[in-house]
């Protein structure tokens, strides 16, 4: 008997979206502990791949409405997003910064953040979607605690059955070598340094938090197994070396929302849709992760012990 259902929305139909979905669902390498529907239609007519039409992004977004509504009513346990055009998107009404911001609106949750995975790096982000400028006025203490929280919970959930072992977050400095003892920059010192120093206490015996950390080596450290997850303050840095590494492999996740929400870490592709030449490999690794996700919350919700 299959343990639940997670939901695939389509994206955008003239993306990279349908095909994508099709060649995961086909190839072999899914979670078998559930079952995948797909939520909206792969095809729209007058729509062809690689030509967007309204018609088409009015479809992604209705498909992004009837998950959201099937994940509220638990009807699915979690929903991996296709690729959507954010512009287009918008045009037609789309009042969101991304399918984070939606998601995590239709659920009612203001406790949430953005994390990618893929290849040997796991980041979360403090901050994303600001200017850089605006991103260092946003870093706080309370944002710390609240985004190294989430991880710490992403961490245990995408543990599988059995495994006992502490994960291990390194927190990232904001300023060059983490700011050399307060000679570039206080931000270390006043903030994320004793942020860090709570949440190791908040997590102790569950989650190992350490740092803040030089940002210039931490990604080295993490992507050679010293760590496995960076907490990180702004949205370039975790990102940059996060795709360098893992481009292929790499998924989004919401965390906080009250199921379980990735995506592949590309868009719509349009340039290439259609030609047969669109790897899989992102969605593959989404569908998955939800898997691995879901599981985690079932075992949690029938009492069985995460080690927190």
């Amino acid at each position: 008997m299959k343990a639940g259902v997670i939901g695939i929305t389509t994206g955008d139909p003239a993306g990279v979206g349908p095909e994508v979905i099709a060649a995961a669902l086909a190839s072999g390498k899914l979670d078998s502990r559930f079952t995948y529907r797909v939520i909206g239609e792969p095809s729209v007519p007058l729509c062809e791949p690689g030509q967007p039409t309204r018609e088409g992004t009015r479809a992604a977004l209705a498909a992004l409405e009837e998950s959201a509504q099937l994940a509220r009513n638990g009807e699915i346990l979690g929903v991996v997003t296709g690729p959507i055009h954010k512009a287009r998107s918008q045009a037609e009404g789309f009042t969101f910064p991304g399918q984070t911001e939606f998601y995590a609106e239709r659920a009612g949750v203001r406790n949430f953040a953005m994390l990618l995975t893929g290849g040997p790096l796991t980041v979360a982000l403090v901050t994303a979607h600001l200017s850089l400028r605006d991103a260092v006025d946003a870093i706080n203490g309370p944002e710390i605690l609240r985004v190294g929280g989430l991880l710490a919970r992403f961490l245990l959930d995408r543990r599988e059955a059995g495994d006992e072992k502490s994960p291990r977050i390194a927190v990232a400095g904001l300023n060059p070598h983490a700011g050399e003892d307060g000679a570039m920059g206080r931000e270390e010192i006043g903030l994320i340094t004793p942020a860090t120093q709570e949440l190791a206490r908040e997590w102790a015996g569950s989650v190992e938090f350490s740092g803040a950390y030089s940002p210039d080596t931490v990604f080295m450290r993490a992507a050679a197994g010293e760590f496995d997850a960076v907490l990180c303050m702004y949205h370039d840095q975790g990102l940059i070396p996060l795709k360098l590494l893992g481009f292929d492999q790499g998924v989004n996740v919401t965390l906080g929302l009250p199921f379980v929400r990735t995506s592949p870490d590309h868009g719509t592709a349009f340039d290439i849709a259609g030609k047969g030449i669109a790897r899989p490999d992102s969605m593959i690794a989404a569908i998955n992760l939800a898997a691995t996700m879901a599981a985690a919350r079932l075992r949690r919700q029938n009492g069985e012990s995460d080690g927190r």
